[in-house]
């Protein structure tokens, strides 16, 4: 799921979700898991950075979703399906 540059939301909510969108199409979707793209690379809109990260636990927390299904990877780890 994509989750960064989605600030500001009244310019940005026709192209990006944010990470709290992202959140609730995971469980809308009845996924086990997902992972969260398209962040942290370099600066596009206006949140900082990595706002992303931070702002992904807190819709998680918020959701009741754990860090093992909606996954955070650090630049450039990958994952091997099962």
């Amino acid at each position: 799921m994509p989750i960064g540059a989605y600030e500001p939301r009244w310019f940005m909510v026709q192209q990006h979700v944010n990470p709290d969108d992202a959140v609730r199409m995971h469980q809308d979707l009845g996924q086990p898991w997902s992972f969260g793209i398209h962040w942290g690379s370099f600066p596009l809109t206006s949140e900082p950075v990595h706002q992303a990260a931070t702002d992904l636990a807190l819709a998680r927390a918020r959701h009741g979703v754990s860090a093992s299904r909606f996954v955070l990877l650090p630049q450039g780890e990958t994952r091997r399906g099962r």
